[in-house]
């Protein structure tokens, strides 16, 4: 008889949630599931939560709670709504947590799970961004595990596991460039959300998917990766590698270059962080090399993709400079899905804050939530201005 394992799932409507949904379908003789989460789609989450078996769902926005209650009827399932029921979830019993929620709003709920001492399958790189030196503080104090979900995070650490972490000389991240990664500079200045939205390789949610398309999702996860492995800043390279097969590299100090290859789907590192130390199957597509033929790879135009340069900028500064890019980089991405902002704006913006906003000495995780407030706040301001 397998001891299952108990599961909660945190985002379970987004991109990330929907493939974990499908792991945990295919190995429900392996996986019960204690909780799931969404924002506001009730009748994608309680769908999920029928199927799922799982003893309680909450949904964020409060004013949706009658509706999930009532989706709910009949099902046994607990319902409730708002953030602190979202923390309350992650406080429940299950083995493992997959923090998948969307922004700095996925903080809070990760924070406490790490606090009880779960496993954590990392999808929200934000958390890391905004408070990293206070999160794996945490993560050390309660004896957590964190496993990252992105694909190329999840791709060193198989790389790195039961390896000599001291013999790194560097770590490399391989980025796919997103759809104008051979656009001219002034072409760029007139990008639709649709074109912006239109990832080559992956598929993803929007906030993701321009994040992708200026490249500060990059950005944001240098930073993540300087708080997940043990190298200093300038060991962590970036690299334009336009098919996506390779997800991440790491030299060490004989020369000896290892990397993790696999097809563009997020099922694979889920799986992982589901499984670790084992693995489980995937039925996600299999590498053809000879049918791939050649795999490139370039350097980043920091011209073109000035948030390659700003995330490095407050990676090199630090303290609360990285809550200020996220903050003002989520503002400015939604004001441009909403067709308020330009794309090459979006940048602009985070840049113009960086400069005005400054970084203060990170203390607290209440410096965190303020800071972040403030920023979003400013960063508003600043756009109703135009």
């Amino acid at each position: 008889m397998i001891l299952k394992k108990s599961v909660s799932v945190f985002g379970v409507t987004g991109s990330i949630g929907a493939s974990t949904v499908d792991i945990l379908k295919a190995h429900a003789d392996k996986y019960s599931v204690e909780a799931v989460t969404a924002h506001r789609n009730v009748h994608a989450l309680a769908k999920v939560a029928r199927e799922l078996g799982a003893k309680c769902a909450v949904i964020g926005d409060p004013t949706c709670f009658e509706d999930l209650r009532d989706a709910l009827e009949g099902s046994n399932i607990e319902a409730s709504a708002g953030e602190n029921a979202l923390i309350e979830a992650a406080e429940r019993p299950s083995d493992i947590v997959i923090a998948a929620i969307v922004g700095a709003a996925g903080l809070k709920p990760t924070l406490a799970a790490i606090r009880r001492g779960a496993r954590v399958g990392l999808a929200n790189k934000e958390t890391l961004v905004c408070a990293g030196p206070l999160m794996t503080a945490e993560v050390r104090k309660h004896n957590a595990t964190l496993i990252p979900v992105d694909s190329e995070h999840s791709a060193i650490f198989q790389v790195l596991e039961e390896r000599e972490e001291d013999r790194i000389d560097r770590i490399l991240l391989t980025a796919s460039g997103g759809p104008f990664r051979e656009w001219p500079l002034a072409d760029m200045r007139s990008v639709t959300r649709a074109q912006a939205l239109a990832h080559p390789n992956w598929e993803m949610g929007a906030k993701i998917s321009i994040d992708s398309a200026t490249m500060m999702n990059k950005g944001l996860e240098l930073i993540e990766a300087w708080h997940l492995f043990p190298v200093a800043e300038e060991q962590i390279e970036i690299v334009v590698h336009p098919q996506s097969v390779v997800h991440s590299m790491v030299e060490y100090s004989d020369g000896s270059v290892l990397a993790q290859l696999g097809s563009p789907d997020m099922r694979t590192p889920i799986a992982y962080a589901l499984s670790w130390p084992d693995r489980i199957r995937v039925d996600a597509p299999r590498l053809d090399f000879a049918t791939i033929g050649s795999l490139n790879f370039q350097s980043p135009d920091t011209e073109r993709f000035p948030a390659l340069r700003l995330a490095r900028q407050a990676l090199q500064e630090g303290g609360t400079l990285p809550t200020v890019l996220n903050g003002a980089n989520e503002v400015a991405v939604a004001a441009f899905l909403k067709d308020q902002i330009g794309f090459l704006e979006i940048a602009n913006t985070v840049e113009k804050m960086m400069s005005k906003i400054g970084s203060e000495k990170l203390t607290s995780l209440d410096q965190v939530f303020e800071s972040d407030a403030m920023v979003r706040r400013e960063t508003m301001d600043c756009l109703a201005s135009v």
